[in-house]
């Protein structure tokens, strides 16, 4: 919430929606829990907003996914639902709709006719993206203009829309950008796409200087116009949020840990006796 009010603040960007996605259980951190029991916990965190979503897919594969691969599955997913690509304004594209069956006649998706008020606006796929994704991730960007590509079209063309431009960025915290610094715990062809394709929203944490980061990194230097920094007040409510200091506030029967959770959630952990050691 906090970063989506920054974007708005911009005024470069529409948030249609956010996504949290917990970590498979092969992970491998200690202390990490059932996937279930996240799901659970992430789900009622999120349960009375209307834009934020959990979504399990990254949980439900048989092993450990990187940042970069569930990045792509829900570039992937908003191109499947839509029915439409992102292409270059000045390409033709020949590039078939993810997951449309190649011997199947395609569903029109707009009528090609000369009713201008039938013709998609920005408004109209905005709304039918934010709709068939329910809520997914997705930002208008400053950056070079692209076009919808209608490949559902049956009329022997190929209907090029311009003016819609979606991105899906990677939110996290300035502790994670923090890791991109250290030789080899990312992969370089990871970091490349995950930073240069998609992009990054950084949310400031105890302190630390993303800028003095990105300084620490050629591959953060070379997209550092991608990284965007929340910056707004430094006493927002939200500054402390942390789940290792959860964490820590359940080990110890800290009453602190109402700073950092909804009452949902810390309910579900009680009852579920997650984190909390024979002390507490």
């Amino acid at each position: 919430e906090r970063a989506r009010d920054y974007l708005h603040k911009t005024g470069r960007f529409i948030v249609i929606g956010g996504i949290v996605s917990p970590v498979h259980d092969s992970y491998g951190k200690t202390g990490l829990v059932s996937s279930r029991h996240r799901l659970t916990m992430c789900q009622l965190a999120v349960q009375s907003s209307d834009w934020i979503r959990v979504d399990p897919w990254e949980c439900y594969q048989d092993t450990w996914q990187t940042t970069c691969s569930v990045l792509e599955h829900h570039r992937d997913l908003m191109k499947r639902v839509t029915g439409c690509i992102l292409s270059n304004v000045n390409t033709p594209s020949i590039t078939p709709v993810i997951g449309q069956p190649q011997n199947e006649s395609p569903q029109t998706i707009y009528q090609n006719n000369n009713n201008i008020s039938n013709k998609p606006t920005a408004a109209k796929i905005l709304g039918k993206v934010g709709e068939s994704l329910s809520r997914i991730c997705c930002v208008r960007p400053p950056m070079e203009r692209f076009t919808f590509v209608d490949e559902n079209a049956n009329l022997g063309t190929v209907m090029r829309y311009e003016e819609i431009e979606l991105r899906i960025l990677l939110l996290c915290g300035s502790d994670l950008l923090e890791s991109f610094c250290i030789p080899g715990l990312w992969n370089e062809a990871d970091m490349e796409v995950i930073v240069g394709e998609f992009g990054i929203v950084v949310v400031p944490r105890d302190g630390a200087d993303p800028d003095r980061i990105m300084n620490h990194s050629s591959i953060l230097r070379k997209y550092k116009n991608n990284i965007l920094v929340v910056k707004d007040d430094s006493n927002h409510p939200m500054s402390v949020v942390s789940s290792t200091k959860s964490r820590l506030a359940l080990q110890h029967g800290d009453g602190h840990v109402v700073d950092y959770l909804c009452q949902p959630v810390i309910d579900y952990i009680l009852k579920s006796q997650l984190y909390i050691n024979a002390s507490g």
